[in-house]
Order: C-alpha cells, then sequence, then structure tokens
C-alpha cells in the first residue's frame, strides 16, 4: 500500500500495540506515513509515542481519546486489537472469569469506539476491530472467548450501520490461529504451545497458523480510504479455517 492511499497528517490509535497483531499493525500504519499512538500497559514494549493505559480501566477510553486529540489533534483510524484468551468449557467457566473475558475483549472495545465517535466523525474515518474465527465458529473448552468474539463481530456491524450516515466505516478482521503471545499468556507451556502450532498445520487448509504481518497487513488495507465503501464486515483471514469441521 502506498502512503498516497491516506490523506496528510492521518493518526491512528492502536490497542494491544505492545505486541503481536497490535503492534505488527502500528508498524504497518507508521510506514505508510501515519501518526500511530500506539496504546498498551508494557511501556517498554510501546516506545516512543506509546501510551500506556490498561484499556479496561473506568477512565481508560476516556484518557485515550483525550491523549491523542492532545498530543495530535485528530484521530483518523481506531484498531482495537487488545484481547485475551483462556481455555474453560462451560462447567469450568466462572462469572469472574466469563466477565474479565467481555470485559477486555468486548466492552473496552465498545467504550472506545464510543468514546472516538466525535473524533471519528470529524475526520470520516475508520474502525477496525479484531475479532477470531471463534466469532464464526463454536470450539470447545473456550467459551468466554468464542462468546466475546461473536460479540464483537456484531458489535461491528451495529456500529457500523449507527456511523454510516456520518462517514465513518467499521469493520472486523477473523484470524485463525496466529503466532503471537496471546497463548502463552492464555496459560500454555512452551511444550503445548508447540504442539498446539504443529497441529494447526492439519485444522488451517493452508497448511500453517498465519504471522501477525499477515493480519496487519488486511487490518491497514480496510482502514484505509482504499476500503472506502467496505464497512459492517467481518472478514476471514484464518488460511481457510473457517471452511474446516472439527479435527
Amino acid at each position: 500500500m502506498s502512503e498516497q492511499a491516506w490523506g496528510a497528517g492521518c493518526v491512528a490509535v492502536v490497542t494491544g500495540a505492545s505486541s503481536g497483531i497490535g503492534k505488527a499493525t502500528a508498524e504497518r500504519l507508521a510506514a505508510d506515513g501515519l501518526t500511530v499512538m500506539g496504546v498498551g500497559r508494557d511501556g517498554a514494549a510501546l516506545g516512543p509515542g506509546g501510551f500506556v493505559m490498561d484499556v479496561t480501566s473506568a477512565g481508560g477510553p476516556a484518557a485515550i481519546v483525550a491523549e491523542a486529540r492532545r498530543r495530535h489533534r485528530r484521530i483518523d483510524v481506531l484498531v482495537n486489537a487488545a484481547g485475551v484468551i483462556a481455555s474453560a468449557g462451560l462447567k469450568e467457566t466462572t462469572d469472574d472469569a466469563f466477565d474479565a473475558m467481555l470485559d477486555v475483549n468486548l466492552r473496552a472495545s465498545f467504550r472506545l469506539m464510543r468514546e472516538a465517535t466525535s473524533s471519528l466523525v470529524a475526520t470520516r474515518g475508520s474502525v477496525v476491530n479484531l475479532s477470531s474465527v471463534a466469532g464464526t465458529r463454536a470450539f470447545p473448552g473456550l467459551l468466554s472467548y468464542c462468546v466475546s468474539k461473536a460479540a464483537v463481530d456484531q458489535l461491528t456491524r451495529c456500529a457500523a450501520l449507527d456511523l454510516a450516515a456520518n462517514g465513518v466505516r467499521v469493520n472486523a478482521v477473523n484470524p485463525g490461529v496466529v503466532v503471537t503471545n496471546l497463548h502463552r499468556r492464555g496459560g500454555m507451556d512452551e511444550a503445548r504451545y508447540a504442539a498446539f502450532l504443529e497441529h494447526s498445520k492439519a485444522t488451517h487448509p493452508l497448511g500453517r497458523p498465519g504471522t501477525a504481518d499477515e493480519i496487519a497487513e488486511l487490518i491497514v488495507w480496510l482502514a484505509s480510504p482504499r476500503a472506502s465503501w467496505i464497512t459492517g464486515e467481518t472478514i476471514s483471514i484464518d488460511g481457510g479455517r473457517h471452511l474446516t469441521c472439527l479435527r
């Protein structure tokens, strides 16, 4: 994608920018010439221009938008990439665990989109939410994660309709297994994670898990003016995983 796809002085806010898909997206947007304010909890990993904030905190969304406007006076792109995963089925999922999953994966994105609406309307900007193949397919032992991502897909569609009259586009991407630290942080040790990635070669028809850079490329394209007539879409980028039955 060339820098000419964007207007001058565009500003992007990316959550979850300290690692994985969020970090790759922030770097890709910066390479396209945008000013990027990456948001996360690890200031050292965010690097220069980052803003340390927990997206689930009571004042987090308001603080993120206020800081972006203070620094850059506008927001053209919002990427909600912060997320967590945990393994548990129906019987094992506690109320607290269920609420914590939705707090990060769903509620934070909703609150930040709501807080950023006036800024996005002013620039006729765009939003891209990070969902998952688990938003479109059910998997055993991942109840709260699947529910949270299915809700992100519906949030995306509803927000797209609500903001369309103002020229603001809202889309989501639905990755399959991607090599990041997500699953390790969700409780997998190195041996289990290595076995999981090996198994992913069989569960993804294209024969491998994805990379953060591949997902970032789609996110940036959806956010850009090149996708100016696309809104309310939840786009699979999963090596064909959503086409398959459990195996």
